[in-house]
C-alpha cells in the first residue's frame, strides 16, 4: 500500500491507497474552512499551524496500515510553502522511519487522477483542471506525458468565485455561496462581459469580468438579497461560457478526444450541466471525479502516487523540495 499526504492549502488529509487493485483503504480529510471564513479567505500561517494539529491525529488513525505500506506519496508542489512544508516533512519521517521510497507528487496531477481513483486510467484525455488556484485545459496522455493547451492569464476560475463573493459579503469559500444563490437569480439581468470573447488567444482571464461585477455592485450601493442573486446568476454564466468557448475551440483545433474535467470548481453543476450539452453535440464522452474527490484530497494524491512507483519514480528524502509555484514542465 502507499500512505498518501496532501496539505497543499487548507485541507489537511490522509490517504492509504492499495498498489496492486487501486483500492482505497482509509481516507479521512480534515477541512478548515470554519477557521478561515472570518478573515474572508486562506491565512496561510494559521492553516499551517491547523496541519501541524490534524496531520498526526489523522495518521493516528490510519496506524494499524503502516506495516503493509511499501512507499509513501506528499503533494509538494504548487500550493501555499508552509502549508506544503507541513506534509513534505511528516512525509520525510514516515519514509525514512519505516524505511520505505518516498514519492513527490504534483497536485494538478493529483486532480487528475481524481478521475482514476479505485480505477485503472483511461486515458488520453483533454482536461478541464478548474479550482481555486488554477484554470487550464491539458493535453494528458499518460502520467508523465502532459501538455498545457490553455492556462488562465490573471485569476482562476474558482478565485474570481471567492472574489465576487467577498465582493457581497457573502464569507468564504466564495463558490458554493455563488453556485447557491444564481440559482434564484436571473442570468440576464446583467450582461456581464465574456473575457477574450473576440480573441482566437486558447487562454483565460477573469479580472475583466471581475471588475465588471464590481462596477455593478458599486452602482446598487444597497444590495438587496434578489440584486445579488441576479448579480451571482449573470456572473457564473459569463464565467462557465468563457470556459465553454475555450474548450470548444481547443476541440475544433485539435483532434477530438474524450473531455473531463477536474479541480475543486468542477463540482459546480451549472458548469457540469453545460459541458455536458456541449460534449453532447461534440460527440465526446465526459467524465468527471466524484464530488467527494473534487476538492484537495490524499486519496488522488495516493492514486497519481501508484503511476510514479509503478515507474520507480523515487526521490530521497533529502532531496525532495517544497515548488509553492510549480506547475508544469
Amino acid at each position: 500500500m502507499i500512505l498518501s499526504i496532501e496539505s497543499s492549502c487548507d485541507d489537511s488529509s490522509i490517504a492509504i491507497t492499495g498498489i496492486g487493485d487501486f483500492k482505497l483503504h482509509f481516507h479521512k480529510k480534515i477541512s478548515q474552512e470554519l477557521e478561515h471564513s472570518r478573515y474572508g479567505g486562506v491565512v496561510p500561517e494559521l492553516a499551517s499551524r491547523l496541519h501541524a494539529e490534524a496531520l498526526p491525529k489523522i495518521l493516528e488513525e490510519a496506524r494499524e496500515f503502516l506495516p503493509h505500506i511499501k512507499a509513501v506519496a506528499v503533494t509538494n508542489e504548487p500550493g501555499l510553502s508552509v502549508t506544503l512544508m507541513e506534509g513534505v516533512m511528516m512525509a520525510k519521517a514516515l519514509s525514512m522511519g519505516l524505511g520505505v521510497p518516498l514519492i513527490g507528487v504534483n497536485h494538478l496531477v493529483g486532480h487528475i487522477y481524481s478521475l482514476f481513483i479505485e480505477q485503472k486510467e483511461r486515458l488520453p484525455k483533454r482536461v478541464l483542471l478548474v479550482s481555486g488556484g488554477h484554470t487550464m485545459i491539458l493535453d494528458v496522455k499518460g502520467y508523465k506525458d502532459m501538455e498545457v493547451l490553455a492556462t488562465t492569464l490573471d485569476d482562476s476560475f474558482g478565485e474570481s468565485f471567492d472574489k465576487v463573493a467577498k465582493m457581497m459579503g457573502l464569507g468564504y469559500p466564495g463558490g458554493p455561496v455563488i453556485e447557491r444563490l444564481a440559482r434564484e437569480g436571473d442570468e440576464n439581468r446583467f450582461d456581464f462581459p465574456v473575457p477574450l470573447k473576440n480573441s482566437k488567444k486558447l487562454a483565460f482571464s477573469f479580472s475583466g469580468l471581475k471588475n465588471a461585477v464590481r462596477l455593478a455592485i458599486g452602482e446598487l450601493k444597497n444590495l438587496s438579497q434578489k440584486d445579488m442573486a441576479d448579480i451571482a446568476a449573470s456572473f457564473q454564466k459569463a464565467a462557465v461560457t468563457h470556459l465553454l468557448q475555450k474548450s470548444k475551440s481547443v476541440c475544433e483545433k485539435l483532434e477530438p478526444r474524450d473531455f473531463a474535467i477536474v479541480g475543486g470548481a468542477s463540482a459546480n453543476l451549472y458548469l457540469r450541466d453545460k459541458f455536458e450539452k456541449l460534449c453532447g453535440e461534440k460527440g465526446l464522452g465526459l467524465e468527471f471525479a466524484k464530488m467527494e474527490f473534487c476538492s484537495d484530497n490524499a486519496a488522488m494524491i495516493g492514486r497519481a502516487a501508484i503511476e510514479a512507483y509503478k515507474a520507480g519514480d523515487f526521490i530521497d528524502p533529502k532531496e525532495l523540495k517544497v515548488l509553492p509555484k510549480s506547475c508544469f514542465t
